[in-house]
């Protein structure tokens, strides 16, 4: 598999996650369950006109934000890039 690109945007309950690529966004839904426990993740939906897609997981003492970037960077295959926000 070929590397794309990954941000993720913290909101007040949960972590928007923004993939290039549907079958990425799939994929990496697949790995992230994999890897830690959440019970539920919105539906992957797509921007149109882009191959950006997006998809939101709980947040909370089991899944900081913190832990998300680590989980994120060590997958091969993800390109996890910084999103600015605003204070």
């Amino acid at each position: 598999m070929n590397t794309f690109r990954v941000w993720v945007r913290p909101q007040d309950y949960e972590y928007l996650i923004c993939v290039d690529g549907f079958d990425n966004a799939r994929w990496l839904v697949d790995q992230l369950g994999r890897s830690f426990v959440f019970r539920s993740a919105q539906p992957i939906s797509q921007e149109s006109r882009s191959a950006l897609c997006t998809f939101q997981v709980p947040c909370g003492p089991m899944l900081t934000l913190t832990k998300l970037y680590r989980l994120l960077s060590d997958i091969p295959e993800v390109t996890l890039l910084k999103v600015a926000t605003a204070n």
